[in-house]
């Protein structure tokens, strides 16, 4: 630190701001100075609480005397004293970090009031009530969260019509729990409630909200101390909720909550009902005015919607606290465009501040949130949306209840190629294994529909056709709802709201795409995919993975024949009838992307992923290929390129199918397609020279086609010998999931709900690498194979095809590096859009407005 201070007044500048002063203490100062009504007090600094945890508990050095000073200051300014019997100074404790995290810490209201303190608020202000509801509150309040006593100790001792006796009950319980009497001290309690504001950083709620929404656990909180304001005290007063627009919807109008002769905590908890905000108008209607000319100086100040909580005291207003309101991602939208055209914000500004992992809000259908129901489990959140159907335990009896228009969710150990077809037809995916890369995931993000994977609760039995949710028995044909943007598992069905796709979404995309520099593809398999692609703006195909192709009813049994085969004859023989199928497929594929490009990586997996389990073989032919084909590590095995070099002819009827399907679309449309074939898993130059010559080999015999040639670079030795690689390829497109996998040694399916999952809790690991890209390690490898492929061709074409190419951190390296594509799931592909912009301003240094605490 600079000058070694730990403590600031509401109006002392401070050079650190949010980082510093956290959310919560930003804005009180910025009110203070902006001379809206804040009570006084201070903040107590970001760099004490990270001070205090490295130190494993212990209060900085000359922190203790600060506060002395600044309580003095306090005291000055309120005419008040602390711990004074007759006239007491109270101040309330709390949290507020830097980045916004509603109800994870904690607060302690009423600190200063003690046994004669109670009676001498009693004596002053004649009002009995409000005195000793006040104690009450602190003793409970500094019982819970200093102490740890269960809250239900002091609900149960609750008597409202009896405070008095209400207190002594109160007293009893705290020294039963603890051992000692409730502390009469004044500056012991705001010493212990300091530290328990620091320390409930760390409670395993405020863990578990920062690994969700991506917040580093080493930022700390702040603490301040604020001089009480009571909304406790009779009819002219009280305490409230308010938004200077309507959260839910992002309109302009009166939104929040009131609750008459209350404290704050009596709103959030739920203690009492809270009226609409207009009543108050009814009931204190100066106090409103104020507040609503308030409301719109803040908005006006921050140039965002504000949530704002305020206490009125004796008919005088006081704000305690305004943040960027919590809101849908309709309402972030619409907000936007309407301070774009209120000339409040600017279009850089308006797409700046859209999260682009909220939009998946608006491509998904949802749960209704006014529905009540029971969470029975809860899995990973693999892909977002929601729905409900009949539990099914087999690919093959989805697909049956599916044709017959019965809704199913396919509930299963983990999901294989061979299901395609029943995820195809459910309405969501449940798995007891995989993580957030995981067969499961990456095809239900791709098809945009909801799964929830890596469910430990769950338990499968596919042969009887029975499941068990943390012990709860289930069978065939009962009904479950998901939550793929929870992982939430729920038993019956819930109502759902369907997407929200409107008019406000798509003016932002569209300025988004006027700034971004990095084009958008999709991962899409199918003309229905590409075709959906082409609706959320994508600008071509990025990846189609044509053994999905192979598991359609009509083809697997072909598909099986041909691995089957005695030899080459016979392979090819199986594949001339595969070849029209292919054909047919791309030329859907073309046509849904007239004018864009298409990357089509050839066949990828190990062939063993195409045929049944032992125990399902029907000869000992079968048993015998099956044993011939099983390999200990099969995704480090016969696989990719490996698979091409040995078995050339199944890579020659794919090149086939590709240049014949480009000469029917371009002779029918007019419009030549550009294609774009891939080599998967090249880790050496030899591998993919002697695929390139195979397919220019096969593409000219079928007729005049411009296409490319490329690799997917998802080896590290594919990246530190990029320049020799890229001497036989036209384009790169990192494959990040498999590099992933490659370069840190992580087995995505293994990882994910088992050390992966401790590795976040304990902090070994910020991020989950197989959501967010690794760029320190993953990252490097890249950025290697982006200088020396392009120190060899500088044209060479990069994009990026894994799973990273939707999510917002990721894009933007991607732009850092140079790319000049990313390519994602098609319901990711208005996530990229945006983000893709985002790198774009925040390089021009445009951020997005935000207050919080």
């Amino acid at each position: 630190m600079a000058d070694d201070r730990y403590v600031y007044d509401f109006d002392e500048p401070a050079d650190g701001g949010r980082d510093l002063l956290g959310g919560k203490g930003i804005g009180l100062a910025e009110m203070t100075q902006l001379g809206v009504p804040v009570p006084a007090g201070f903040t107590i600094t970001t760099d004490a609480c990270r001070a205090y945890m490295a130190s494993g508990g212990e209060l900085p050095e000359g922190l203790e005397a600060e506060v002395d000073e600044h309580l003095a200051r306090l005291e000055e300014t309120t005419g008040k004293r602390f711990g004074d019997p007759d006239d007491p100074l109270l101040v309330s404790v709390r949290s507020g970090a830097a980045v916004t995290m509603p109800g994870m810490m904690d607060t302690i209201l009423n600190v200063g009031l003690n046994d004669e303190a109670a009676d001498g608020v009693i004596t002053r202000t004649g009002n009995e009530h409000f005195a000793r509801d006040s104690y009450r509150r602190l003793i409970q309040m500094y019982g819970e969260i200093v102490e740890g006593i269960d809250a239900h100790r002091f609900e149960d001792a609750l008597d409202e019509d009896d405070l008095a006796a209400t207190i002594e009950a109160y007293k009893r319980i705290y020294e039963e729990e603890t051992g000692s009497p409730f502390p009469q001290d004044a500056k012991e309690q705001l010493g212990h409630a300091v530290r328990a504001v620091f320390d409930s950083w760390n409670t395993p709620r405020a863990q578990a909200y920062r690994r969700y929404n991506k917040i580093p656990h080493d930022l700390g909180t702040a603490v301040n101390v604020v001089q009480m304001v009571f909304g406790n005290k009779g009819d002219e007063s009280g305490t409230g909720v308010a938004f200077t627009r309507d959260p839910s919807t992002g309109e302009q109008g009166l939104y929040g909550e009131f609750l008459a002769d209350a404290q704050g905590e009596d709103v959030v908890a739920g203690i009492r009902t809270p009226q609409p905000l207009a009543k108050m108008k009814e009931r204190l209607p100066e106090a409103f005015d104020d507040l609503i000319e308030t409301m719109r100086r803040l908005e006006e100040h921050y140039k965002d919607m504000q949530d704002i909580e305020f206490t009125v005291e004796d008919g005088r207003l006081y704000l305690l606290q305004t943040r960027s309101a919590k809101r849908t991602a309709a309402a972030a939208l619409k907000a936007a465009v309407e301070m774009v055209d209120e000339s409040l914000i600017t279009r850089e500004e308006a797409v700046a501040r859209i999260d682009p992992g909220q939009l998946d809000q608006l491509l998904h259908p949802r749960l209704d949130p006014d529905a009540s129901y029971d969470v029975v489990a809860r899995g990973l959140n693999a892909s977002p949306g929601a729905a409900s159907g009949g539990i099914v335990f087999d690919a093959d009896t989805a697909e049956d209840r599916g044709r017959n228009g019965e809704p199913v969710i396919l509930v299963r150990w983990e999901t294989t190629p061979d299901d395609i077809h029943g995820m195809i037809a459910a309405q969501g995916i449940l798995t007891a294994h995989g993580g957030m890369t995981s067969h499961a995931a990456v095809v239900a993000r791709g098809m945009g529909k909801p799964c929830v994977a890596g469910c430990e609760a769950l338990s499968v039995d596919a042969k009887a056709k029975t499941a068990s949710l943390n012990g709860l028995k289930l069978g065939e044909g009962d009904v479950i709802t998901l939550d793929g943007g929870t992982g939430e598992v729920i038993i019956g069905e819930i109502r759902l709201i369907p997407p929200e796709i409107n008019e406000d979404f798509e003016t932002v995309l569209a300025w988004a795409d006027d700034f971004r520099r990095l084009k958008v593809r999709a991962n899409a398999d199918t003309p229905e995919d590409a075709a959906k692609a082409r609706e959320f703006g994508a600008q071509g195909i990025g990846l189609c993975r044509t053994e999905h192709m192979f598991m359609a009813e009509d083809r697997l049994p072909v598909v099986r024949e041909m691995i089957m085969a005695a030899n080459e004859d016979e392979r090819r023989a199986s594949l001339d009838k595969l070849l029209p199928h292919q054909q047919s497929d791309f030329e859907g594929i073309f046509e849904a992307m007239a004018g864009l490009p298409v990357t089509i990586r050839l066949l990828d997996p190990p062939l063993h992923e195409f045929l049944p389990s032992l125990e399902e073989a029907k000869d000992d032919r079968m048993r015998s290929r099956i044993r011939a084909l099983q390999e200990a590590n099969p995704m480090l095995g016969t696989r990719g390129c490996r698979l091409g070099l040995q078995y050339p002819e199944i890579y020659e009827m794919q090149v086939r199918a590709i240049i014949r399907a480009a000469i029917a679309v371009r002779d029918r449309t007019g419009e030549a397609p550009l294609v774009e074939i891939m080599h998967p898993l090249v880790g050496f130059e030899e591998e993919l020279r002697r695929l390139r010559e195979l397919t220019i080999h096969t593409a000219s015999a079928e007729g005049e086609v411009e296409y490319l040639v490329g690799t997917m670079i998802e080896l590290p030795r594919a990246c530190v010998r990029a320049d020799e690689i890229a001497e036989e390829a036209d384009f790169f497109s990192f494959g990040t999931n498999d590099l992933t996998q490659t370069a840190l040694g992580f087995s995505r399916d293994d990882a994910e709900g088992k050390f992966l999952t401790f590795y976040l809790q304990e902090g070994v690991l910020e991020r989950n690498p197989f959501e967010t890209l690794d760029q320190s390690g993953v990252g490097d490898l890249m950025r290697i194979a982006v200088e020396r492929g392009r120190r060899v061709k500088p044209e060479l074409k990069l994009g990026i095809c894994g799973e990273h190419g939707g999510e917002a951190e990721s894009v933007a390296f991607c732009h850092g590096l140079g790319l000049d594509y990313v390519s994602c799931s098609p319901y990711r592909v208005p996530l990229a859009r945006l983000a893709a912009a985002q790198a774009v301003l925040e390089e021009a240094g445009v951020e997005a407005v935000s207050v919080g605490g």
